[in-house]
């Protein structure tokens, strides 16, 4: 089994109309745990946010380094709703596991198209168990896009693997009318593929394969 820990953030969201608020603001459907998108007005990715219903609250977890574009992000747009949101990080970890992982106190664990998600209190200890080198062989190999790698502020969903958190027939959010023409007219630009090495550009360099985003022919 391997477990590697992701440089993340937690923030918790309260309030009656959490889930109404995200799914206004993001690609997938949320109207529970899931995996979704936040776009600005060019569909362009804020981050790739897990949506993890806990108890009448919700955790949203995303990539440390785009945290704070992410909460000016919802803060702006927080108008008459019952919403109200805390940054928690500082209280917990966050892992990624290979392999299927049982929950217990003081560990959420959702299963993600990346693996297992889990979300630890400070107060459980765990190790990762995989090296960066070996995170991102599994990702190669199973073409498993990450933040600041393939997933940046400079592509939209349909360019770095995520295509299938886009919901086909969502209503209106951020973004949606760039992707919706995209997706209508079959042409969404540059995708993520696999390629062998040596290779002189990469998203993400493996040992025997490496991920790039390329125009296909």
């Amino acid at each position: 089994m391997g477990l590697f820990q992701l440089d993340s953030y937690v923030l918790l969201l309260s309030g009656n109309d959490g889930l109404k608020f995200l799914d206004g603001l993001s690609t997938n459907k949320v109207s529970g745990t899931c995996t979704t998108v936040f776009t600005d007005q060019n569909a362009k990715i804020i981050d790739m946010v897990d949506v993890i219903t806990v108890g009448q609250n919700i955790a949203l977890v995303g990539h440390a380094d785009y945290k704070d574009r992410l909460i000016g992000h919802l803060s702006s747009k927080i108008l008459q709703q019952d919403v109200i949101f805390r940054d928690i990080t500082p209280n917990n970890k966050v892992y990624l596991s290979t392999e299927q992982w049982i929950a217990s106190d003081g560990v959420t664990v959702v299963q993600t198209f990346r693996g297992w998600l889990l979300v630890v209190s400070n107060t459980i200890h765990l190790e990762s168990t995989m090296t960066l080198e070996e995170f991102n062989d599994y990702r190669v190999e199973n073409l498993i896009p990450h933040q600041g790698h393939e997933i940046t502020s400079n592509v939209h969903p349909f360019n770095c693997g995520l295509e299938h958190l886009v919901h086909e027939s969502k209503g209106c959010y951020i973004g949606q009318e760039i992707l919706t023409r995209m997706r209508s007219r079959n042409k969404m630009g540059k995708q993520l593929i696999q390629i062998q090495n040596p290779t002189e550009t990469a998203t993400t360099r493996g040992t025997t394969n490496s991920l790039d985003i390329r125009k296909i022919n």
